[in-house]
């Protein structure tokens, strides 16, 4: 299960769940919007619901399920009305716009982020492969400022697939100038960007900071500086 590090010139990140801490700064978001728009919930509650059907959701987003309007409209949708809160379709997508348009404001970095990118970056190439949407996740880098350590950037609107399918790998290779026999991905999704990476003929290891049951093959880390001990 190890590495060869003389053998990786490019490391490939997935940015939200693995850099950039989207659940803190959905949370500001969501504030935000409920304070700007006078939504008489509980933040927290109603993130309670909102959080893991997102999750699914995006899961049914990745796999062609539903389409980018339906999971924007959707996860609100499902998780006012476990609240039994009255809100018209209208308000909804209203409230949907918001949200976008303030979550990339919020820039909070997963603990080690910074740190790592420095490590790692006078030794390897850089990359980002997401799923996310162009303009929210290139406004997320500039945000953080951490745009800079990256050398491309691949979403899955230039690809016109998500992860985990492979060409979305062979977009990001393609565009990095690298090859899969000396290429990594990092992130936090197994699926996604784990299993995808494999698939596709990449190294991986996962972004494990919950500290869920994998399978003992799957190289993983807790914490982003752990990478060390690989890369």
């Amino acid at each position: 299960m190890e590495i060869v590090k003389t053998k990786i010139t490019d490391v490939f990140f997935d940015l939200d769940h693995t850099l950039w801490d989207f659940e803190k700064n959905s949370a500001l978001a969501f504030e935000t919007i409920f304070k700007k728009h006078q939504i008489n919930l509980n933040v927290e509650e109603f993130l309670s619901h909102y959080v893991p059907i997102n999750l699914r959701y995006w899961e049914m987003y990745r796999s062609e399920q539903i389409t980018q309007t339906q999971l924007r409209y959707g996860r609100l949708k499902d998780a006012f009305d476990l609240m039994s809160f009255e809100i018209d379709d209208e308000r909804i997508l209203f409230l949907s716009d918001q949200y976008v348009y303030y979550l990339p404001k919020y820039n909070h970095l997963l603990e080690g982020t910074i740190e790592i990118l420095e490590y790692l970056k006078p030794k390897y190439k850089l990359h980002i492969i997401t799923n996310g949407f162009a303009e929210i996740q290139n406004n997320k880098l500039n945000n953080a400022n951490i745009n800079q350590y990256f050398q491309t950037i691949t979403n899955s609107e230039m690809a016109g697939v998500k992860k985990p399918n492979p060409l979305i790998f062979q977009h990001a290779l393609d565009l990095a100038q690298a090859q899969k026999g000396n290429s990594i991905m990092i992130g936090d999704c197994i699926e996604a960007d784990i299993y995808g990476a494999l698939r596709s003929g990449f190294d991986a290891v996962l972004f494990n900071e919950n500290h869920l049951i994998v399978d003992e093959n799957i190289k993983q880390i807790h914490h982003l500086l752990e990478l060390k001990k690989y890369l």
